[in-house]
């Protein structure tokens, strides 16, 4: 599977209803910072009820 941004082969899958698509690990590591800097991982944290362990 190749990258879904670039031609390099994907490191990563992500699936979402049923479609998968592949993440070279420099895209996949974008990805994550812009989730990061967003509110949507804050709601996704608050979907899946996520507890740290301290």
């Amino acid at each position: 599977m190749h990258c879904h941004y670039c031609d390099r082969e994907a490191a990563f899958a992500a699936e979402s209803d049923g479609v998968r698509v592949g993440l070279c690990e420099d895209h996949f590591r974008e990805r994550l910072d812009e989730l990061a800097d967003s509110d949507a991982l804050e709601q996704l944290r608050e979907q899946v009820d996520v507890d740290r362990a301290e």
